[in-house]
């Protein structure tokens, strides 16, 4: 096998009309996370559990960092716990609170569009006895509130719903799902992985138990991520071990990790409702200058009720997957995926009633801190030459 080397990633990235919209998936490393995970490593190696010197001032960064978290979505630093990522922060959650919220009650609600590592820990726990409620969405991919209404039952001790999809980029209703429960007793959670970042959020408006943060879908390192825990909410366990994180999430800290993820909520902060409004429009360009290729374009999702930066369409009679690779230059996802010459269907798209014809052909086009306008004029020129003549 060939070894890889520098300019061969140089040469994917930065070859001429070469574009990144697929921000959703992942971002890069802002440079001035950068520059603070280097420090880290360089200075801040020390055990944040040790007594000595390099050991406190490992333990201060990381603390440092927690308060940045807990800063750009309006709650306390004591309610921040250091995750590996979305992924472990939705499984701790949904599994780590499972054995105590047992005795209360075994049912769960949650949404038929709902990411992966929510989807399947309720799955798992669905084969441990518990009944779980996967509420619909309507065509414009917002959940429908009657059913969680009529879902709640006396024994319903938990309700996760995703902030905003990561494909469609809808923006759920998590205030009035809060409202819903108010004084019922039953817990709430949010996968707030897509949002975070994006959109201002403040956990005392939203009204939730628990909020999901994935660093490196704002411009962090992978790796590392968080879990509101408002407090006074029953705190989840999946793991056993030392003290570390309240004794909640425990192991030794990943110091420069944690650093970065700090780093990228104070970037992200500075500007976030300046670069929200930024993105916003080039994304409404975008959808103009598509629809200019006098191709039929049907577009999933509002474009005041998802996040700034996603675009999600569909040109029917065509199949997303192979506009992409007629457009190589575009880096882009589709709501769809291609196994042994056969077409899934995203379980997103298929919970909106989308007509299969209309479903295939599904782009997902996500903006981000460091797309421009030329960005924009050269992905709308790669998706119009890969379309061809209407």
């Amino acid at each position: 096998m060939s070894s890889l080397h520098r300019h061969d990633f140089k040469m994917d990235t930065n070859q001429k009309n070469a574009v990144y919209l697929d921000y959703n998936a992942t971002t890069p490393v802002a440079q001035p996370v950068k520059e603070a995970v280097d420090f880290a490593l360089s200075y801040l190696w020390g055990n944040p559990s040790s007594g000595h010197r390099i050991g406190r001032l490992s333990r201060a960064s990381v603390e440092a960092a927690r308060e940045k978290v807990a800063l750009l979505i309006g709650a306390q630093a004591e309610e921040i716990i250091f995750t590996s990522g979305g992924t472990e922060s939705n499984n701790m959650v949904l599994l780590g609170l499972a054995g105590d919220l047992s005795q209360r009650g075994k049912h769960l609600i949650t949404s038929k569009i709902e990411h992966p590592s929510v989807m399947n820990p309720c799955l798992h726990l669905l084969e441990k006895g518990w009944d779980i409620t996967f509420v619909g969405v309507d065509q414009n991919g917002l959940i429908k509130i009657e059913e969680i209404d009529s879902a709640l039952r006396p024994d319903t001790v938990l309700v996760s719903i995703m902030l905003a999809n990561n494909e469609t980029g809808v923006i759920q209703p998590l205030d009035k799902v809060a409202e819903l429960l108010h004084g019922r007793g039953v817990l709430l959670h949010a996968d707030g992985a897509q949002a975070v970042g994006k959109i201002p959020i403040d956990t005392n408006v939203l009204k939730v138990d628990y909020l999901t943060v994935a660093g490196h879908k704002l411009y962090a390192p992978k790796g590392i991520g968080a879990l509101f825990c408002r407090k006074g909410a029953p705190v989840p366990r999946l793991l056993s071990g030392a003290g570390q994180e309240r004794g909640i999430r425990p192991g030794t800290e990943p110091v420069p990790l944690a650093v970065g993820l700090g780093k990228a909520c104070e970037f992200v902060a500075q500007d976030l409702e300046q670069e929200a409004k930024r993105q916003h429009d080039l994304r409404e360009e975008l959808f103009t200058l598509l629809k200019r290729t006098g191709h039929r374009i049907i577009r999933f999702g509002g474009p005041e009720n998802t996040l700034p930066n996603t675009l999600n369409i569909s040109f029917p009679g065509k199949v997303g997957s192979q506009v992409l690779e007629n457009a190589p230059g575009l880096m882009a996802s589709t709501g769809a995926a291609c196994h042994d010459r056969s077409i899934k269907i995203s379980h997103v798209i298929a919970a909106m009633d989308v007509p299969k014809r209309v479903a295939i052909g599904a782009i997902r086009l996500s903006l981000g801190r460091f797309t421009t306008r030329t960005d924009i004029t050269l992905a709308a020129k790669a998706i119009s030459s890969a379309l061809g003549r209407p």
